[in-house]
């Protein structure tokens, strides 16, 4: 115990003289970013620009710093060379630049992950540092190399990684860079190039993976991604808000995280398509479709138009605007893009019929003239519109579904009873499953830049108007023995000067935006046309992919990654698998393994790290024996009896700070369920407790009632499954009731009444 106590006392030392200097160096960022902040927007643009981009320089090295207070130092390596070396969130170095703290991404780091005893990497021994707050609670000690001389006194505890998953939930997922594994380290290190699948089953690490590697390609590949930077995709906002703390605590804050709906500018997608319609919207075909659809709006007029304009007779004939439309597109732009090229093609060819008119070569500048009167006449417009109109994605995507003629005649792969089903009524809210369509046809269309034209005349002439005041300023007796500047230096001190944008900000309002690399986790959810969309945006094709094939519930999504990328990826990807579940416990792992197998899903192999004492629990509700009448598929659990296991549940798992509970629901019963617990809370953990579990928003709560879906991705200390044969049968089928057995990582409960499905008894 003495050695033990020593070893404490040893590694509370180093870590406060790692804390202090995290302090020193929060203070001195602090303060240059006081001193820049107090310099005010003044001199020239480029000295503000400079200042501004000195004060995003000091903001986000304070965010970095304050995001790694927790768990600063995790890890330590005594060497067989005699040396020790610390392991944190970040690097930190003294002010000779002597290392203190090497950073877990660094290549000197890579043996606290590596090492096994077989393969040493050097080193003798690895720590583990258990810390809460800034203070050392505990050390956890490996020998490597047993010929060492290690006290082997302070080697004690069930381990750092075992403890991690011991630990309650909190509502917030935690990174793992303290506990990553050998084949963990393996995929966050793997190359940048091409795109990486990690495929592994439930519990395997597969988010916290894809979030490290993350932070360790922005680590590594700094100057090619601080420009460009990383998207990361997710399944649901839910899902966002679970994670959000993960990389800021790795030292990374510039990451742009969002969804499918939400990754196109200016387009909010909160509906949600079910089975066959989302299948539909998912396929590849849209690309022609979409194609078609935007052509459409390229069109002959049906006879020649004549026009008055200015005491003069025009003809709009037929065959000019057909060569004026092939004219236009041999310029390979997008639709309102090319639109100015037609327009000023089908302009000119009215302006030679008055040349004809009068009977003589036009100047240039008469011809301008001409050009422009014809454009301000209300019928050669509406004649041009109606040969190409500007038009929007949203638009173009409305008609589509709301207009069934549009979709007939652009999609003729689609049979009468798909475009059917795609029909809704104008006004309707946008589905997460349009959001593909719609990027595509944005991409067809472009943008319609008279609006951007006329507010650079705006600004041009507020500029001019500035440069103009400027000058009377100057002019002025006084100010000229005053002001040592020329009158366009003073009007940019006038002009406001707004924030400057961080990439990340800059790349989530830009469509066009590409970027280094791409995390898409929950991947095996995407329609082959969302991964078009998201391959859009990284020309490079670097992508990790992280999800499970098994777990698919949208009839869009995956059941062989070879299948659904080879069309976008071709063979640029590569294959990596997580094999081991660090969350389930072994006999909950198992009977999900069963369940899964035995309605054909395709599991991959998977072995659980350790089990939990009565980890599962059955609980039937008098007709839900395998084997029984056929009637008992007209039977349900009662919420009476759902609700009294969760409150079991609760007073066992769920802390002040820490344990969560959850209710995993058929869709049609979250709601009722929901009502129930609410209301028994009070009487079965009393009032003020109950209001501190149920406060929050759903996905939050300690306790909460949620349908399978939306479980995806997260993990529980507790769950209560109800009627796991309804489960399989809604959308997702069985693969959501293989993601809902999977969420605990303490206990599993199952009510039912209806008969379970195969694979639940052995």
């Amino acid at each position: 115990m003495t050695g033990i106590r020593d070893e404490l006392a040893h590694e509370q030392t180093v870590v406060d003289v790692l804390y202090a200097r995290l302090d020193e160096l929060r203070g001195a960022a602090r303060d240059r970013l006081r001193r820049v902040r107090r310099a005010g927007a003044v001199g020239t643009h480029q000295n503000r620009s400079e200042r501004d981009a000195f004060a995003t320089h000091y903001e986000d090295r304070m965010a970095q710093l304050d995001a790694v207070e927790d768990r600063l130092a995790f890890g330590r390596l005594d060497l067989q060379e005699g040396t020790t070396r610390y392991v944190g969130r970040i690097g930190l170095t003294d002010d000779e630049h002597r290392s203190l703290l090497t950073d877990w991404r660094a290549p000197a780091a890579e043996a606290f992950y590596r090492a096994t005893a077989l393969h040493p990497h050097g080193v003798e021994r690895r720590r583990h540092l258990v810390t809460k707050g800034r203070s050392v609670t505990a050390v956890e000690d490996e020998v490597l190399d047993l010929s060492a001389d290690v006290d082997t006194d302070s080697l004690s505890g069930e381990g750092a990684l075992l403890a991690a998953m011991a630990a309650g939930r909190t509502g917030r997922m935690s990174d793992i860079v303290a506990t990553i594994q050998a084949e963990q380290d393996r995929i966050i290190r793997s190359e940048l190039t091409g795109a990486l699948v990690v495929q592994g089953g439930p519990g395997t690490g597969k988010t916290a993976v894809a979030l490290h590697r993350a932070a360790y390609l922005l680590y590594a590949h700094r100057r090619l991604l601080e420009r460009s930077g990383v998207l990361l995709v997710g399944p649901s906002s839910s899902f966002l808000r679970y994670i959000d703390q993960v990389l800021p605590s790795l030292g990374e804050t510039g990451v742009v995280s969002t969804t499918i709906a939400d990754l196109l500018p200016g387009v909010r997608a909160r509906a949600h398509d079910e089975g066959a319609v989302a299948e539909i919207k998912g396929r590849l075909v849209w690309r022609e479709i979409v194609r078609r659809a935007v052509r459409a709006r390229e069109r002959v007029p049906a006879t020649d138009v004549r026009v008055r304009v200015e005491g003069h007779d025009f003809v709009i004939r037929r065959r000019d605007i057909r060569d004026a439309i092939a004219h236009a597109r041999r310029a390979h732009k997008p639709h309102n893009a090319a639109r100015a090229t037609f327009v000023r093609d089908a302009l000119g060819r009215l302006a030679d019929q008055y040349r004809d008119l009068v009977g003589g070569p036009l100047s240039p500048e008469d011809r301008a003239s001409v050009m422009e009167d014809l454009r301000g006449n209300r019928d050669v417009r509406v004649a041009i519109n109606l040969a190409w109109f500007p038009i929007t994605p949203e638009k173009l995507v409305e008609d589509l579904f709301a207009k069934p003629h549009r979709l007939e005649e652009a999609a003729p792969e689609l049979t009468a009873a798909d475009r059917a089903l795609l029909f809704r009524e104008p006004g309707s809210p946008w589905t997460e499953s349009d959001v593909p369509i719609l990027d595509e046809a944005a991409d067809l269309l472009g943008e319609d830049d008279s609006l951007a034209q006329a507010e650079a005349r705006a600004r041009a002439t507020e500029r001019a108007a500035e440069v103009e005041y400027a000058r009377s300023v100057l002019s002025s007796g006084a100010a000229a023995t005053m002001i040592q500047v020329d009158a366009e230096t003073l009007a940019s001190r006038f002009a406001p000067t707004g924030p400057r944008l961080t990439t990340a900000e800059r790349a989530a309002a830009d469509r066009a935006w590409t970027y280094g690399h791409v995390v898409v986790d929950e991947a095996q959810e995407l329609s082959p046309l969302a991964w078009r969309m998201l391959v859009r945006r990284v020309p490079t094709r670097s992508l990790t992919i992280v999800g499970d094939v098994a777990q698919t519930s949208s009839p869009a999504g995956a059941r062989s990654w070879a299948a659904h990328l080879r069309p976008i990826l071709r063979d640029g990807w590569r294959l990596a698998e997580l094999t081991v579940s660090y969350r389930t416990p072994a006999t909950v792992a198992d009977t999900a393994q069963r369940v899964a197998v035995a309605a054909g899903l395709p599991v991959s192999d998977l072995r659980a790290a350790r089990d939990v004492t009565g980890s599962l629990t059955v609980v039937g509700t008098g007709r839900g024996e395998r084997g029984t009448s056929s009637r008992s598929v007209g039977s349900t659990v009662p919420d009476d009896v759902v609700v009294t296991e969760a409150l079991s549940l609760a007073k066992e798992f769920v802390g002040a700070e820490a344990g969560r509970v959850a209710v995993v629901a058929p869709a049609g019963r979250v709601t009722g369920l929901a009502d129930a617990l609410t209301a028994a809370l009070p009487g079965g953990l009393g009032a003020d407790e109950a209001a501190r579990l149920t406060a929050q928003r759903p996905e939050d709560a300690q306790v909460t009632v949620l349908e399978p879906r939306e479980t995806k991705g997260l993990e529980f200390d507790a769950v209560v499954l109800v009627e796991p044969a309804e489960v399989a049968e809604g959308s997702g089928g069985t693969s959501d009731l293989y993601v809902a057995m999977t969420r605990p990582t303490q206990r599993l409960v199952v009510v039912h009444a209806r008969d379970l499905p195969e694979g639940f008894e052995q």
